[in-house]
């Protein structure tokens, strides 16, 4: 008989990056240690540019205070990709997983998280396809609809995906998003003849998909109010 994998779902709403950041860090670490099962944090950010662990600073188009005048921020971190932009109306996943448990390589897993924004997509009646070589993400013809960037530290992943519902697309003309300057950028929105149900269905959607394609067949869902309690408090 097949053994159903569990998975923990945390529905947290908008989440200033750096706290998010530091409460995977925190679950990471509590992964690591087995203290926690497999864990997905399905949120969004204010608008928030990252740069991945190569610091592509020069894919940054205007200054940084710029950035800021705007209300943006900026910042680096440890993954893997390039500079993106990450905003409302865009969702994002974290997966704190296990590779060890789930018996899936970097490369592998990658590709899982592709197939779940290729699925989400198809929902709404768009065709969207896998990154070629030297393309990441996952594309509608030759725009980007959803970006990729991951983090492994020993075997257990972080960072995640974002997939583009209705984003303010300005944002994206103030980078060459993940380095690829020649390709535009698009959204669910853009692409599908459908209306859209709200951000909260769609990241259910997404969350659904997921599972699917890392075979969780038990899901947890989790309603976080406040991720900075969560941090303070300590996680169990």
């Amino acid at each position: 008989m097949r053994i159903q994998r569990n998975l923990e779902v945390w529905k947290m709403g908008m989440v200033n990056y750096l706290d998010a950041l530091k409460l995977q860090e925190k679950l990471v670490s509590d992964r690591k240690l087995g203290k926690i099962p497999d864990t997905l944090l399905s949120l969004q950010h204010p608008p928030t540019y990252t740069l991945g662990k190569r610091k592509t600073y020069h894919n940054l188009l205007v200054p940084e205070a710029h950035l800021r005048n705007m209300g943006a921020e900026l910042h680096y971190t440890q993954r893997g990709g390039d500079i993106t932009y990450h905003g409302p109306h865009q969702a994002i996943l974290y997966p704190i997983l296990s590779l060890r448990d789930i018996k899936l390589g970097a490369r592998m897993y990658v590709e899982n998280l592709e197939l779940v924004m290729i699925e989400l997509a198809s929902l709404y009646g768009v065709s969207a396809r896998a990154g070629r070589t030297g393309e990441t993400g996952v594309w509608v013809e030759d725009r980007k609809i959803g970006a990729i960037g991951v983090r492994i530290s020993s075997g257990i992943t972080s960072h995640g995906l974002a997939f583009n519902i209705d984003p303010d697309m300005n944002y994206f003309k103030h980078i060459v998003p993940c380095g690829i300057a020649d390709k535009e950028v698009t959204s669910l929105k853009r692409e599908t003849e459908e209306t859209l149900p709200s951000d909260e269905v769609i990241q259910e959607q997404l969350v659904s998909c997921f599972a699917r394609s890392f075979g969780f067949g038990n899901i947890l869902q989790k309603e976080i109010t406040s991720e900075k309690e969560e941090l303070a408090k300590g996680l169990p």
